[in-house]
């Protein structure tokens, strides 16, 4: 279990006090299957274990691992109005008239109600942990949406959850574009192989991708003497993580070089025993990282009151 793309919010000591209570806070929310008359249903699942027995947190030191659990019906919208489409056709072959709009969407309705229990169903898994010593919501997505849903579902477990975006202090893009325009990096990272530039004066302004890139090569200096800023930096930091960092200071691609899975091993008594040993890796190399981050783009941590 590692983590491939990290989202963060920020929540204050007081925050952490009340998360205490999380454990006992999920048992109401566990994800109960999709009903038949339902599009989706979301709650929360084991995130080490199966079954109604297994807890839902896993805790190592100050940092709690909660996983998010979604069913989701398929149900391709094309298909819906295909079928609606022919019993229409029927309609107006039969009776010799139009249906109208009101008439169109209660056929419409019907038809869901008939084609969502032969539906197929979607699982899908969001983990998720807080570091209730550094107030760190980190969140296994690049994605703001499943973020934001997924700290929708602790809110309305917890009843409030006041985690809030990241607050930069030093503008991610203008610092990033000074790294690489310069090579002026914080002691500790190294440049990666891949970027994205952007003209930042418009929207549909000049964007340069680079991959598989040597970043000091004067092809993409030339990019930024042009007046291009960085949105997008690939890092390596302390030769133990890799990983895209973007002006949003959502991590991507984020991936522990050898010399850190190493240190893993590779006996275990039991999955639960592998998952623990990979979650305490995880987090420790994780608050190095964000502890870094914190420091480089000034990322306060909210006060309580």
């Amino acid at each position: 279990m590692f983590f491939r793309n990290v989202t963060l919010f920020r929540f204050s000591p007081a925050v952490a006090e009340d998360l205490k209570r999380l454990d006992e806070a999920l048992a109401e929310h566990r994800l109960r299957p999709v009903g038949p008359l339902e599009l989706s249903t979301r709650g929360f699942v084991p995130p080490v274990g199966r079954g109604e027995e297994a807890a839902l947190t896993h805790s190592v030191n100050a940092c709690t691992w909660v996983t998010v659990g979604g069913e989701d019906k398929l149900l391709p919208a094309a298909v819906v109005n295909d079928e609606l489409q022919r019993k229409v056709q029927k309609i107006a072959e039969e009776e010799g008239r139009k249906v109208g709009g009101r008439e169109r969407k209660r056929l419409k309705e019907d038809l869901l109600t008939e084609l969502l229990p032969r539906a197929f169903v979607r699982n899908s898994r969001l983990s998720a942990y807080v570091d209730k010593k550094h107030g760190w919501l980190v969140l296994d997505t690049a994605s703001r949406k499943s973020a934001e849903n997924a700290l929708t579902q602790l809110r309305e477990a917890l009843g409030s959850f006041p985690a809030v975006p990241l607050a930069p202090e030093e503008g991610p893009r203008v610092l990033m574009t000074d790294w690489l325009a310069n090579n002026n990096l914080p002691a500790g990272l190294a440049l990666g192989d891949e970027c994205e530039l952007r003209d930042p004066a418009s929207n549909a302004g000049a964007i340069a991708k680079c991959r598989r890139q040597d970043l000091d090569a004067e092809e993409v200096k030339e990019h930024l003497r042009n007046g291009k800023q960085v949105f997008q930096l690939g890092l390596v930091f302390d030769d133990r993580i890799s990983f895209v960092l973007g002006e949003d200071l959502v991590v991507r691609k984020f991936k522990f070089l050898d010399v850190v899975t190493d240190e893993l091993g590779d006996s275990y008594q039991d999955a639960a025993a592998e998952a623990d040993a990979r979650f305490a890796l995880l987090t420790l190399e994780l608050e190095r990282l964000l502890g870094k981050l914190e420091e480089w783009f000034g990322l306060p941590r909210p006060a309580d009151g």
